[in-house]
């Protein structure tokens, strides 16, 4: 059995469908699936799958799902932290794309060689974000605390979720074993940006885990002040003072969870789509750049924010 919410990781095999609006307009409806297909060759340790996915309005910012991994390190822009890579580990896959709820594994690490006399084990990196997290989550505790709660009956808890101060930041730590697998568990997970990034390490041998918990000890994370201010539902009436409605051509009744960064005067200066169709995003990016807000303040200056608005329905199995 797996970690509970890596159950996510295959689930973008299936589309969310549902229609109409939640806390807001209802974006204009449009068509089905587009006909027809294109011959392409698939990379090698790649899987792709045709329909919703995730994208940008520009090339520049950084996002979320596109940290760098060599055999020196993780790094993440987006997050804004570098993990040194255990030696001897590598990833063989990639990660999805991000789910429609805004759950990202990021990174997923293992053990290049195996044998008998060499532990084993995975370091799964994953992010979830808080503005469309089907659990009402609102920070790694609560998260945590979740997990905790839904885990089924062959599973026991080990070490309860408690705080702990790793790299200088502080982080939700939960223990927990398979007794039948002899799998034990261990999630690390801290605030940022208003996602909840866990590090889960799966293993049987605990001194592995241990190695591995010391070694996300020596993490380097940029200063928080460096990002948007996060703040969840700025995107509501009192806060536009222009929008412009979508005009979609295709009837796709996903929902369509979107990252905004306004900038200082109140215009949207960056889009991220977790989950939408091209012809999605391009009417979406469209109108959203027609938007504007009143500028936020910070400590009594206008500065950048970053807020998520939900198009559609939210994801089954929203709270």
């Amino acid at each position: 059995m797996c970690h509970p919410r890596l159950r996510t990781f295959w689930m973008f095999l299936c589309l969310c469908v549902s229609s109409a609006a939640a806390g807001q307009a209802a974006p204009s409806p449009g068509g089905d699936f587009s006909p027809g297909s294109q011959t392409t060759k698939v990379p090698e340790n790649v899987i792709l799958v045709k329909g919703a996915w995730a994208s940008a309005s520009d090339s520049v910012t950084p996002l979320p799902e596109a940290g760098k991994l060599d055999s020196q390190a993780y790094e993440n822009r987006y997050f804004g932290f570098r993990l040194n890579m255990p030696t001897g580990w590598a990833q063989k896959y990639e990660g999805p794309p991000p789910s429609d709820s805004g759950y990202y594994v990021l990174a997923q690490l293992r053990p290049v060689q195996t044998g008998p006399d060499r532990p084993r084990g995975t370091l799964l990196i994953a992010a979830q974000d808080l503005f469309f997290t089907t659990t009402q989550a609102t920070d790694p505790l609560q998260l945590i605390n979740y997990t905790r709660d839904h885990l089924q009956a062959d599973y026991r808890v080990e070490k309860p979720p408690r705080e702990i101060t790793l790299a200088g930041r502080t982080f939700v730590r939960f223990d927990y074993v398979s007794p039948v697998a002899g799998l034990h568990w261990t999630i690390l997970a801290t605030q940022i940006r208003c996602h909840v990034v866990e590090f889960v390490i799966t293993s049987a041998d605990t001194r592995l885990a241990g190695s591995l918990v010391r070694g996300l000890d020596a993490m380097r994370f940029a200063a928080d002040s460096d990002t948007p201010a996060c703040v969840a539902n700025y995107a509501v009436p009192a806060n536009i003072l222009h929008r412009k409605d979508p005009v979609f051509s295709e009837h796709k009744y996903n929902p369509i969870p979107v990252r905004v960064i306004i900038d200082r005067d109140g215009k949207v200066r960056h889009i991220h789509f977790l989950s939408a169709f091209p012809a999605q995003s391009q009417a979406l990016t469209t109108a959203l750049m027609q938007w504007r807000f009143k500028p936020y303040l910070r400590e009594g200056q206008p500065a950048e924010v970053e807020t998520g608005i939900l198009f559609g329905r939210p994801p089954r199995g929203a709270l």
